[in-house]
């Protein structure tokens, strides 16, 4: 165990940092949700079927969430008119979820209010500096998936 303080205030400097980080991106993520009657769990949602159309098993893993979560998720996405359910074609019981025309035009623009508030909060940074944090938060979110 390293007891050398000047290693313990580097770690806490380094931990708050990235917990700091991540409540400031929770912010936005809440703040532009609510902007557009969204819950951050609904944000995540749409953010994953932008560019895919996923089993509800599927969703079920990516957002970490219970067979009966992801149906009522879904059920509310539905009923706003922002997804639909297609009987799967690789499993006749199950459902695949897609984004509707409706949901893809909300996913834009939630996605460039995110945008532009994630550039204001990093405007600081140098080009280099964002290639850096990119590399890095790649590099700890691969570990983290293995």
């Amino acid at each position: 165990m390293d007891n050398d303080p000047t290693t313990h205030t580097m770690d806490q400097s380094f931990l708050d940092g990235l917990v700091q980080l991540s409540f400031a991106v929770h912010s936005i993520l809440g703040q532009v949700g609510a902007e557009h009657d969204l819950s951050i769990i609904q944000i995540r949602l749409l953010g994953i079927l932008r560019d895919r159309e996923p089993s509800m098993m599927q969703l079920a893993q990516f957002l970490n969430l219970d067979k009966s979560s992801i149906t009522g998720l879904i059920d509310r996405a539905e009923r706003r008119g922002l997804v639909q359910r297609t009987i799967s074609p690789v499993d006749r019981r199950g459902f695949n979820v897609s984004v509707t025309p409706a949901g893809r035009q909300l996913i834009q623009v939630a996605s460039q209010e995110i945008k532009h508030q994630i550039h204001a909060i990093t405007a600081n940074l140098t080009q280099a500096e964002r290639l850096q944090l990119t590399a890095l938060a790649g590099k700890i979110l691969n570990h983290n998936l293995q």
